[in-house]
């Protein structure tokens, strides 16, 4: 049976050692990316602004927890540790078998 493996990133926000609420969601927006809607009197616009999670394959499995390939540990471990005196993260590898990265492959997450 052949297994490979990938890593679940557990992440907390510890809130209150932001300065401001400004500062935690530029945490959020530089991981997961975000939308900005502008309102003009000639139209509406919708910007996208990537995020470090655009650049590389991931689950989301839950708030706060997503699943990378191991290959792609560096760059978050350097995210989390630019923010480690206000973000807490863990990392647990995780070994899938064929059936769920097939699974994953359906659903064009290539981890």
């Amino acid at each position: 049976m052949v297994v490979r493996k990938a890593v679940l990133v557990s992440f907390s926000v510890r809130s209150d050692r932001f300065e401001s609420d400004y500062e935690r969601n530029k945490f959020y927006r530089k991981l997961y990316g975000w939308r900005q809607k502008i309102r003009k009197s000639y139209g509406d616009y919708e910007y996208y602004k990537e995020g470090l999670l655009d650049e590389i394959p991931f689950m989301k499995v839950d708030k706060s927890l997503f699943m990378i390939s191991c290959s792609d540990l560096a760059l978050i471990r350097e995210y989390m540790d630019a923010w480690k005196r206000k973000v807490e993260y863990d990392v647990f590898d995780v070994v899938l078998t064929p059936q769920q990265i097939r699974i994953l492959k359906e659903k064009n997450i290539n981890l």
